[in-house]
């Protein structure tokens, strides 16, 4: 992705990135598309009754994950109180969107390749927290 790109062209940011919160970034992206795929996925299942509550964490997490990359990325002014608790939400929408689809990741490899990726975006919100501050 170009995200490091683009924010460190930022006037506001002047080529001091903050690496950590990009990648959580990345990752934050990645995972709104794929609990998106994986809810349409559920969707299209024979047994979309029993995926309710997989289908409803899938767009949850999709749409808290698109809306804290958004806020991460913004760098005119600061907001840092903001994208710290968004980044926490972030992580524990990742946490119960992964607890859910694990529990149908042996039937459904779509499930598997969500809980994955939503394990991914959990570290990685978990880590960009902490750095916030620091710059």
């Amino acid at each position: 992705m170009q995200v490091h790109q683009m924010i460190s062209t930022h006037p506001s940011v002047r080529g001091s990135t903050n690496d950590v919160l990009i990648r959580a970034i990345e990752h934050m992206l990645e995972c709104a598309q794929i609990c998106q795929s994986c809810a349409d996925a559920c969707l299209a299942e024979d047994t979309v009754k029993d995926l309710r509550q997989c289908i409803r964490t899938d767009l949850d997490c999709a749409d808290i994950c698109a809306t804290t990359a958004r806020l991460a990325a913004r760098r005119t002014g600061t907001n840092e109180q903001l994208i710290v608790e968004a980044l926490r939400l972030c992580e524990r929408a990742c946490a119960l969107c992964a607890e859910e689809c694990e529990k149908h990741a042996k039937m459904h490899e779509h499930c598997r390749i969500c809980a994955e990726t939503c394990r991914a975006c959990e570290a990685a919100c978990r880590e960009a927290g902490p750095s916030i501050t620091a710059h």
